[in-house]
């Protein structure tokens, strides 16, 4: 059998263990999705979304990116939160990072990979507007941790500050930003504490930049 039949073979025994369990998970979930949370992720497929947060399908709307970038120019990364937050009323942001990302190592390195540097372009602002703390780490592996936590606390304020999600509050409609990281090699969440719920709370940068000793 060939790598890609697999994966139907994976599929139906997937989908033939689902109604086994719940013989009417399928047809509850073909009326309509309705989740709680969107994720907005890093392209990494050791992250999957749903799986590490122990949630079933049609319980998190899902969108990823090398290095889970938010900017205003990414149509498509802003139409998938529009819809989550004005159509789907999702009460969660999450924009989730992980430790040992190579986006974030590629913006330290400032190595040459082609395309992609347009995009990580966006991580090397990051590590540029904090060159003197990122320099003040220990070693490369602590560089890199403390730039993850810092970009993702920036896409946080990123979030924060489109129209969408300042509509969403000036609307009154209750929904937080949170910005999470995941290691790897533990399989563990950690909250980063930088939760926005308005405009007006205090920027997710520096509340990680007063907590981190390097």
């Amino acid at each position: 059998m060939d790598a890609v039949a697999k994966l139907f073979e994976n599929n139906r025994r997937w989908a033939a263990e689902r109604v086994a369990r719940d013989p009417g998970f399928f047809a509850r979930l073909a009326e309509q999705q309705s989740p709680a949370y969107v994720w907005i992720g890093c392209s990494d497929s050791r992250v999957p979304a749903t799986e590490i947060c122990g949630l079933l399908p049609g319980e998190m709307f899902v969108h990823r990116n090398v290095a889970n970038v938010v900017v205003h120019t990414d149509l498509n990364c802003l139409a998938a939160l529009q819809y989550a937050v004005q159509v789907l009323r999702v009460r969660h942001v999450i924009v989730c990072g992980h430790y040992g990302c190579g986006g974030v190592r590629a913006a330290l390195a400032d190595e040459p990979l082609g395309l992609v540097d347009d995009w990580i372009a966006h991580v090397k602002d990051v590590a540029r507007a904090h060159r003197a703390r990122l320099a003040a780490c220990r070693d490369d592996g602590a560089r890199a941790d403390l730039l993850g936590e810092l970009n993702v606390a920036q896409q946080v304020e990123n979030v924060a500050r489109t129209t969408i999600l300042r509509d969403a509050w000036d609307a009154g409609q209750p929904v937080a930003v949170h910005g999470w990281i995941y290691r790897v090699s533990d399989g563990i969440l950690r909250d980063l504490e930088v939760t926005t719920r308005g405009p007006r709370d205090p920027s997710a940068v520096e509340r990680v930049l007063a907590r981190r000793p390097d």
